[in-house]
């Protein structure tokens, strides 16, 4: 079996991201993921996913539960102890326990969670010695671009809110103007006084 090298590592994570822009497009958070398995002919892609907890109605339609249901069915087995997770966006808690009882041998992450991250950034699950199953850990890994696609997300969704805000807003306010009924104004001229 092949050791996991950077042009791996930036090919699997690359996939992940298409996946994060295939949530985007169905107004999930864009986190994607991929499962792989090394072999003698290099790196397989054995599933992917992407977030789906709003189009699902389902908390725990994160990215890696997704690509790791897949995997398990194709695989036919819960445990995937030949396999390797990359995700643009650091495991939360739930995402982190699932892959450790799962048994993955790599979890590889892009951006950093700060206000849920399970890998080291609020907490790190990973490294907890009383647990029976030790995953290797890895983060950074085209943490820019992943960060990016959140960021840009986020932004865009902070915009469209903003507009909404100003529709509304501005919608009240021409509910407040006082115009009187069955009157016609001049376009461009006054207001006729009440």
């Amino acid at each position: 079996m092949s050791e996991p090298r950077p042009a791996d590592d930036e090919y699997a994570m690359r996939i992940a991201l298409d996946q994060a822009h295939n949530a985007w497009l169905v107004g999930e958070v864009p986190v994607g993921a991929v499962i792989v398995r090394r072999g003698a002919d290099g790196m397989q892609v054995i599933a992917t996913g992407y977030n789906r907890p709003i189009t699902e109605h389902d908390p725990t339609a994160h990215a890696e539960i997704v690509a790791l249901r897949h995997a398990a069915q194709l695989l036919g087995n819960y445990r995937l102890p030949e396999c390797e997770l990359y995700v643009t966006l650091e495991p939360c808690a739930m995402c982190a326990m699932a892959l450790m009882h799962a048994r993955f041998k790599r979890v590889v992450f892009g951006a950093r969670d700060p206000k849920t991250g399970a890998a080291g950034s609020v907490v790190n699950l990973f490294e907890q010695a009383q647990l029976n199953h030790h995953t290797e850990l890895e983060g950074g890994v085209l943490a820019h671009e992943c960060g990016a696609v959140l960021r840009e997300f986020f932004a865009e969704r902070r915009e469209r809110y903003r507009q909404r805000r100003q529709a509304v807003d501005g919608a009240a306010a021409v509910d407040d103007l006082d115009i009187p009924t069955g009157e016609a104004t001049e376009i461009g001229g006054a207001l006729p006084p009440n």
